[in-house]
């Protein structure tokens, strides 16, 4: 099965990156895997509370994922599947397209602020020689009935 690589972070557009992602999956039988990267510098700490930090963060992303689980099961008929890495974002984007040979698309949510369409959008398009799927990135303020008109 294709599956739609989406990542999970806290940013607003990546709202919209998720909805397309189970949108296009329902339409064509796919998959949704969802990505979150805990970027390293996350737990410079010492052993013992790098490790409670660690176990937090990991809560909070299983709880904010389950939000989008959740309408992807309910609305989509779309069972996602969440994968949690550590380091580098972009490192770790390509390492999982290249692990999980199901992933067909890579799915980013653009920034619509003036700073540009965001940090991982503006590096993965410079590296996108080294990608082995297309990627597809959704505008930040697109309307709903857009998205379901151009999935």
């Amino acid at each position: 099965m294709r599956k739609f690589l989406v990542i999970l972070d806290d940013s607003r557009e990546c709202l919209n990156a998720m909805r397309y992602a189970a949108m296009r999956a329902a339409k064509t039988g796919g998959g949704v895997e969802v990505l979150s990267i805990i970027p390293p510098d996350e737990f410079n700490h010492w052993i013992g509370v790098a490790d409670v930090m660690r176990a937090e963060t990991r809560e909070r992303i299983e709880v904010h994922f389950e939000v989008f689980a959740k309408w992807m099961r309910d609305k989509q008929n779309v069972d996602p599947e969440l994968v949690i890495r550590e380091g580098v974002p972009v490192t770790e984007i390509l390492s999982q397209i290249d692990e999980d040979p199901e992933v067909g698309v890579l799915v980013l949510g653009a920034a619509t602020g003036k700073k540009g369409p965001g940090p991982l959008v503006t590096q993965l398009t410079k590296s996108a020689s080294e990608l082995t799927i297309p990627i597809t990135i959704v505008p930040g303020d697109m309307s709903k009935e857009r998205l379901d008109a151009v999935t």
